[in-house]
């Protein structure tokens, strides 16, 4: 059994590691993309992509879920794989023929006005994105991560190349990033043949069993709901953005929301070791006091994240590393005001992965995707109220405002179903503090010299940890976990 949980960490460690890799590399196109695309560019990628993201579920339709069901105990795993493929191949055929044809008309219900292409080529990216989809899940379950990772890494930097080469290279417009992704995505289809091609050879490689085809779609379809609803809360600010601000407000929007990456990376992180840890405590007496325990760890030490990135991100990005050059350039500062609540948002969605031991311990894990639509319907709403009064700024609250609310709902249930026993004197001390900090910055900013400033933002980041590790200290595992 140890041999099989040290094999599992180093896997999570392998598959967290591309995910690490992907974002730092996407991330890297953010400034770059600042420089090269006007704001209303940049909007219109950041809508495009968003509906790409919102649709790739409906593409998929949960199969790579129903191909691991069934492939895990199927006697004829090739078959399983074979009505997997077909499956989601009809379907992005079909779906992708009908976003082709509908294009004109959905690019205007979208905020994308008459530039339909950019739906087109969106389409082609889904069509391909499925089927790779289907292949990196089979190495999922061949537990074969190197080969996982090393295609997923590959391909995300023939993205970032070919996005780099289109735009400052031979300086196309924004549809040669859409390009980039379908080369790049065709690139990865090329480098898992071997992977589906050994699957679709072999003795009647076009039959098709609609029994087992229907079997599995029932098992595959309310992942579509709960995928759709949980993808709403993160990517529906940029359509309503667009109706209700402009798309070059959507643009400075989406490049200052891309600094919350460094957050969301220490939550992805922690949920990639946090699943498998919390499942293989679950039967100790003491489960629920080391479950506690963490929440108190992982809140001081994200807190202190929280208010390192809010207090030194702006300085960082307005401060000149390379001559001329900042991280974001100059036209998309007037959205550096959203940074500290889109890091907020993802902090309290690191509080909602620590709350995930109820309903996955209970096995009752349905309430997440009524908890997911709260969460969009949160989202949905605040955009509604508060962007028109507040522009960009609003939307950014709306990211706090679904997160927490997320956070909150799954904090309800998992005390109703599992009752861990949270130390909230401890967690109470840690939230003031932290507010007591952001606080006296945010004061100092209205009277002090810029310098003072930053020597108190230095000041207090320092005495954070030192202050917090005071109050936690108690709480850290000893003796109790094997």
């Amino acid at each position: 059994m140890a041999n099989d949980i040290l094999r599992l960490g180093k896997e999570t460690l392998i598959y967290g590691t591309s995910t690490v890799l992907a974002r730092l590399l996407n991330f890297c196109l953010v400034p770059f993309y600042t420089y090269y695309l006007l704001p209303v560019q940049y909007g219109m990628i950041a809508t495009t992509f968003a509906a790409i993201a919102l649709l790739s579920v409906v593409f998929l339709f949960g199969l790579d879920q129903s191909y691991l069901r069934f492939a895990s105990d199927a006697a004829d795993k090739n078959k399983v794989f074979r009505q997997c493929f077909y499956g989601v191949l009809l379907n992005g055929l079909v779906l992708g023929g009908l976003l082709y044809w509908a294009a004109p008309a959905a690019a205007r219900v979208w905020g994308l006005g008459s530039d339909f292409t950019l739906l087109r080529l969106a389409a082609g990216i889904l069509f391909l994105d499925v089927l790779n989809m289907i292949a990196f899940t089979k190495l999922r379950l061949q537990r074969r991560a190197w080969y996982f990772a090393g295609v997923r890494a590959f391909s995300i930097v023939v993205n970032v190349a070919l996005n780099v080469w289109f735009l400052a290279v031979w300086r196309q417009g924004i549809h040669a990033i859409l390009w980039a992704n379908i080369f790049a995505s065709l690139a990865s289809l090329l480098l898992l043949t071997p992977v589906w091609w050994s699957e679709l050879k072999g003795h009647n490689p076009f039959r098709f069993d609609f029994r087992l085809q229907k079997e599995m779609f029932r098992f595959a379809w309310p992942f579509v709901p709960a995928g759709l609803a949980s993808l709403l809360v993160s990517v529906i600010d940029k359509p309503l953005l667009v109706h209700l601000a402009g798309t070059e407000q959507v643009g400075i929007y989406q490049a200052n929301f891309k600094i919350g990456v460094f957050m969301m990376l220490i939550v992805s992180m922690f949920d990639q070791a946090w699943r498998p840890f919390f499942l293989a405590h679950a039967k100790e007496k003491n489960a629920k006091r080391i479950f506690a325990r963490v929440l108190s760890c992982f809140t001081a030490f994200s807190a202190w994240v929280l208010l390192g990135l809010s207090f030194l991100m702006p300085d960082i990005i307005q401060s000149r590393l390379l001559g001329s050059f900042h991280l974001l350039a100059p036209q998309y500062w007037a959205g550096l005001k959203i940074i500290p609540l889109v890091l907020t948002g993802y902090f309290f969605y690191g509080l909602y992965i620590n709350f995930m031991v109820g309903p996955v311990i209970t096995k009752r894990t349905r309430v997440l995707m009524w908890i997911t639509l709260l969460g969009a319907g949160a989202s949905i709403s605040t955009n509604l109220l508060l962007v028109p009064r507040l522009g960009i700024l609003g939307a950014g609250w709306a990211v706090a405002v679904s997160y927490f609310v997320m956070a909150c709902a799954l904090f309800i249930f998992t005390q109703k179903a599992y009752g861990v026993p949270y130390e909230y004197g401890k967690l109470a001390m840690l939230a003031g503090l932290t507010l007591l900090w952001a606080g006296a910055v945010y004061w100092a900013g209205q009277y002090w010299a810029e310098l003072p400033v930053r020597v108190l933002k230095i000041g207090l980041l320092c005495a954070y940890p030192l202050l917090a590790w005071g109050l936690v200290k108690n709480s850290l595992p000893q003796g109790d976990i094997p």
